[in-house]
């Protein structure tokens, strides 16, 4: 385990809250992806940096820019929907 990996108390917190919407490939690791996700945050670097054992940079990079997405779609609706925001 690398510094930068989730823990599995972590890994268990985040996983019911990713999207799961398989494509036609076969899938790289959700956890392995945001652990590469996490590298690249705390480190700075860039994407193509990425330690091979986090999967292919632009697969990760994909990934993180599909969630992102999704969370800000999720965010989004549910101002429409009336829900408090979490930010003031």
């Amino acid at each position: 385990m690398n510094q930068y990996d989730l823990t599995d108390f972590e890994w268990r917190a985040i996983q019911p809250h990713l999207p799961n919407k398989p494509r036609g490939v076969p899938r790289v690791a959700d956890r392995r992806v945001l652990n590469g996700i996490f590298w690249v945050l705390r480190c700075g670097a860039r994407w193509a940096d990425l330690p091979a054992r986090h999967g292919p940079p632009t697969t990760i990079y994909n990934r993180f820019n599909r969630w992102r997405k999704a969370a800000a779609r999720d965010w989004r609706d549910g101002q429409r929907k009336g829900w408090p925001s979490t930010c003031h």
